[in-house]
């Protein structure tokens, strides 16, 4: 589906993409002080990953036009880094290796990329590195088409500072998405703290959601009456939406509440929150009450649903 992008986006990318090439270096004539170009350079990289390749399929992973990469190619023979041998297979085809020098080369030229990226990151502390690490996986995951599909959600218990993330991310994102006000947060606020405050640990739990490290969705079970358990807090990011936490968080909140002898779960949610709605409908929850009122600074209309955990 095509899509109208904001302008303000597409200069933010060209703005980051001059910044991050001069940050590494690739504007150089050559790369880290060798004598070879940076193409040259992610050549010898790639014949090395596969041990021998094709030149078809080398244009293939690099994504190069044929007769640009031949020329390359013509470049790097010439300097003795990559051999060539027709192939048992297909004559038309040629096996592309490198050669001892080439493996020289690249070993040298592999010691120093690794060095200027250590000293890109040196001066960030631990937590830094790691910001920088996640946001290079998120763009690298959006722009290949693969968003968070694909990766394995981990739940854990909550730690200290975890309340506050809970708290923060459920006001931002609500606003952003929803238009929703200030008094939504301080909702939250009062549901965690009174989780805390009368926290019940053998019936009662919540769960933190972690993809690649980075907290992305959390979900809280609450006693509403010695045979049912509220669920409350179920939050998703954006950027993890596709990857099955929120099933994950909504399936280890009933089978917790299952082991903890509920009969029956509860959850209250609004019409306009279509993704979750579904995802409920989904495990077996139905709908029992509805009602139209106003809050968050928006018209809504909020909704009961429940799910018979006794089947589970």
């Amino acid at each position: 589906m095509s899509r109208a992008v904001n302008p303000d986006h597409i200069s933010a990318v060209r703005r980051f993409a001059r910044f991050f090439t001069r940050r590494i270096g690739v504007l150089e004539e050559t790369l880290h002080g060798s004598d070879l170009t940076l193409m040259e350079a992610r050549i010898l990289f790639e014949i090395s990953v596969a041990g021998q390749t094709t030149a078809a399929d080398l244009a293939q992973t690099l994504g190069v036009n044929t007769g640009y990469l031949s020329r390359v190619l013509k470049g790097i023979g010439a300097k003795g880094l990559v051999s060539r041998a027709a192939s048992d297979a297909d004559g038309r085809q040629h096996i592309l290796q490198l050669s001892s020098t080439g493996r020289a080369a690249f070993q040298g030229l592999d010691a120093a990329s690794q060095a200027a990226v250590g000293d890109l990151l040196k001066p960030l502390p631990e937590h830094g590195q790691v910001a920088v690490v996640e946001a290079m996986r998120a763009i690298e995951g959006l722009l290949d088409g693969r968003g968070a599909e694909g990766r394995a959600p981990k739940l854990r218990p909550l730690r200290p500072g975890d309340l506050g993330w809970v708290i923060s991310r459920h006001g931002a994102l609500y606003a952003e998405e929803y238009g929703w006000d200030q008094s939504f947060e301080v909702l939250v606020a009062k549901i965690a703290v009174e989780f805390m405050e009368k926290f019940d640990p053998e019936r009662e739990a919540a769960w933190i959601a972690e993809l690649d490290g980075k907290i992305v969705g959390s979900a809280f079970v609450v006693t509403q009456s010695k045979s049912v358990a509220k669920l409350r807090l179920v939050y998703v990011e954006p950027s993890a939406r596709g990857a099955g936490v929120g099933r994950l968080l909504v399936e280890t909140a009933m089978q917790f509440s299952r082991g903890r002898g509920y009969r029956k779960m509860t959850l209250w949610t609004n019409d306009v929150l279509v993704a979750a709605r579904r995802l409920y409908e989904r495990l077996g929850f139905h709908m029992t009450a509805s009602e139209a009122y106003r809050g968050f600074g928006k018209d809504l209309v909020s909704e009961t649903w429940e799910r018979d955990l006794r089947d589970l």
